[in-house]
């Protein structure tokens, strides 16, 4: 089997950018590495998770419970492992996720009190890697950005028209809620993290890919000599 490896973040943090960087300098690395990205709105096993972030179930995220707005986005990966990715995964191939199911823990669990946080945890990852059988990653990493970083960035992204954005990204605190969710549960599961700011500065792709691929490194993850000096010698 090969590895998986999730890049997890709020709204606006830069997760497309770092998969990129970190898939080249991989690459460069003589790493094979597929880039897989959520949701897959190129194909029609998305269309649940548009109608919900386009507001048709309702104009908050609480209007879907939990349980079923993570249904939406797992039956997205489903069908995408079995149809693009399954097979390169199983060939021994890296997988480098931009979300997976670390995004329903990010973005679902604050809908449920705190007290029920561990129990959705746990069935979160035995519906998704257990019944239906997709991979559990072998290291996810956190891209940790402030929530008010985030929706800056997002005005910029949508040059501030607030109809562009989906019913999570113009939820201010709901965003807060989440990166709450995310440093709870990248303490519960191990997840590595990557601060996005130093004080109030906000870091540039650069640094932020520096740290990255530092983190990915000290792993050990894709441990091999040539790779570790490789990786190393990216910066």
């Amino acid at each position: 089997m090969g590895k998986l490896l999730t890049l997890e973040g709020l709204d606006g943090s830069g997760k497309q950018t770092q998969a990129g960087l970190l898939a080249d300098a991989l690459t460069k690395s003589g790493i094979a590495c597929r880039r897989v990205s959520f949701p897959d709105y190129a194909q029609p096993s998305s269309v649940l998770v548009k109608m919900y972030l386009n507001g048709e179930f309702g104009t908050s995220p609480q209007a879907v419970n939990a349980y079923a707005a993570s249904s939406f986005f797992a039956v997205d990966r489903f069908a995408s492992y079995q149809k693009f990715w399954k097979d390169s995964y199983a060939a021994g191939e890296l997988i480098l996720a931009d979300r997976y199911t670390t995004s329903n823990m990010v973005y679902q669990m604050p809908k449920l009190p705190r007290a029920e946080w561990d129990n959705f945890l746990q069935w979160l990852m035995d519906y998704e890697y257990k019944r239906l059988m997709l991979p559990k990653p072998d290291l996810t990493v956190f891209l940790d950005m402030p929530a008010t970083a985030s929706e800056s960035l997002l005005e910029k992204r949508y040059s501030g028209d607030e109809s562009k954005k989906d019913i999570h990204e113009r939820n201010a605190g709901f965003q807060n809620d989440c990166r709450e969710a995310a440093l709870y549960t990248a303490r519960k599961l191990g997840w590595v993290r990557v601060s996005c700011v130093e004080g109030s500065r906000l870091k540039t792709p650069q640094e932020i890919h520096e740290e990255l691929l530092c983190a990915v490194r000290e792993t050990g993850l894709l441990q091999t000599d040539k790779i570790s000096n490789d990786l190393k010698g990216a910066f």
